[in-house]
């Protein structure tokens, strides 16, 4: 099913609150299931910082110096932001 061009077209008209307000509307009920409980998410995260240990201890798991997690993260934010600026209507 495609959203009509009119109704696009009647939406873009709204002021850009209205706009927010019915992006979180619709996004929102697109999230239909239950929140997880507090103590489910501890349990859950409890659960896979171990398997994470686990994996460390067996040498399964692929471990990174933080300088090169950083030169990466820095290299990757350069990048979007060269593109960002080089787009079309970019203003500074």
């Amino acid at each position: 099913m495609s959203v009509p061009a009119d109704l696009i077209a009647r939406v873009l008209e709204l002021e850009p609150n209205e706009r927010a307000e019915l992006a979180h509307v619709l996004l929102t009920s697109l999230d239909t299931e239950e929140p997880i409980p507090p103590a489910e998410w501890k349990t859950a995260w409890a659960a896979e910082i171990e398997r994470r240990i686990q994996e460390i201890d067996e040498g399964r798991a692929v471990l990174v110096p933080r300088e090169e997690v950083e030169a990466r993260l820095r290299a990757t934010l350069e990048r979007v932001r060269d593109e960002r600026s080089a787009a079309p209507g970019h203003t500074p």
